[in-house]
């Protein structure tokens, strides 16, 4: 896989407009891309067949967390649409995770990945949500049972993948969300690192959007990313 592969953009518009736009601008520099929940819900799954069709990778991060019948149901609709990447709540429990890749066995070019702790809550808010662990304990927690249940990635903070990296199967996924630039003003993403930390702590995969699409040269900020992933890379 190549190095521009690494770097998912995440495409995080009200519009189909809005988010082709930015693919334009970045051009051959950025391959895959990621479809999150407000332009899916905005634009439809259109936007999707068009990145595809444009020969672009698709993230489609639809976080599932249902029934097992129903997070099968959605992610063979994902495979169909072309998608490279969907998500599922590995809190959705080991019943869904293996009813998800057993439906993405349909489309060999599908993986499932297991979201762990997403990236916005400390110990304090799992705390408040009855779960006695930290996050890096409920995060191994979790990847260990994707793990067990034949997910192909996980989500995970970059924080948590210098943990992971050693504990799961070496072919498995680490998608990195909450990436960004130092430059970058603090967000709504508690658990934060660089391009560079992410990859060199054992991320597979960074995401990535604000630093980019709010950037005044979104193409010379990728090419930023791409250079720390690359050094982080090699390394």
């Amino acid at each position: 896989m190549s190095q521009k592969s690494n770097i998912i953009v995440s495409l995080d518009f009200d519009s189909a407009s809005e988010a082709l736009e930015l693919v334009e601008q970045l051009g051959p520099l950025a391959r895959f891309y990621k479809v999150g929940l407000q332009l899916l819900t905005a634009a439809g799954p259109t936007v999707v067949r068009t990145l595809i069709s444009g020969g672009k990778a698709v993230f489609l991060d639809l976080k599932l967390h249902e029934i097992p019948t129903s997070v099968a149901g959605a992610v063979s609709a994902a495979g169909a649409l072309g998608a490279s990447m969907v998500t599922v709540h590995a809190s959705a429990g080991s019943a869904a995770l293996r009813a998800a890749v057993d439906a993405a066995r349909s489309y060999p070019k599908l993986n499932v990945l297991a979201l762990t702790v997403i990236t916005s809550l400390r110990d304090e808010d799992l705390a408040e949500l009855g779960l006695d662990a930290t996050v890096p304990q409920q995060v191994v927690r979790l990847a260990k049972l994707a793990a067990a249940a034949n997910c192909h990635g996980v989500v995970a903070s970059a924080q948590e993948a210098r943990l992971l990296r050693g504990l799961l199967p070496a072919e498995m996924l680490i998608v990195t969300p909450g990436t960004q630039l130092q430059t970058d003003a603090k967000n709504d993403h508690a658990r934060v690192a660089t391009p560079f930390d992410a990859i060199r702590w054992g991320a597979s995969h960074v995401v990535i959007g604000r630093s980019i699409y709010r950037s005044a040269n979104p193409s010379k900020t990728f090419a930023v990313i791409q250079a720390q992933v690359d050094e982080a890379a090699s390394s």
